[in-house]
């Protein structure tokens, strides 16, 4: 059975991904190599970063798009969440709004990938 247990990330700038992802996920990163990084994110699931230079074979130019996203979370948690990346200067692409799943923002890393923070409720979606 495929259970998938990580998730990666190709990125442009190792050194300055590896610092953004250990400031947004307050941890460092467990290894650390000259183009890969890698978080761990729970149990059994962890996040690495790649240089795209570094991938064999070569990534696509362009792919369809995805999100990381934490969800299991309060409005309180969102706000707080918000606040603390909006000092630390992560690009927000939508602000705090209530949405048909629930509570939620939208940021981005330095190479675009898109990080949600919710706080889903779908008792209200049929």
């Amino acid at each position: 059975m495929f259970k998938p247990n990580s998730i990666i990330l190709y990125v442009n700038d190792i050194v300055k991904s590896t610092e953004f992802y250990a400031n947004i996920l307050e941890s460092s990163p467990v290894e650390q190599y000259s183009e890969f990084s890698v978080f761990i994110l729970s149990d059994y699931f962890i996040l690495g970063l790649q240089t795209k230079s570094g991938i064999d074979p070569k990534p696509q130019p362009q792919f369809g798009g995805f999100e990381l996203c934490m969800s299991d979370i309060t409005n309180q948690d969102v706000d707080s969440i918000y606040l603390n990346w909006c000092e630390l200067g992560v690009k927000i692409i939508m602000k705090p709004t209530m949405l048909e799943f629930g509570y939620t923002f939208v940021a981005v890393d330095l190479d675009g990938h898109r990080l949600r923070i919710c706080a889903t409720d779908t008792t209200n979606i049929d």
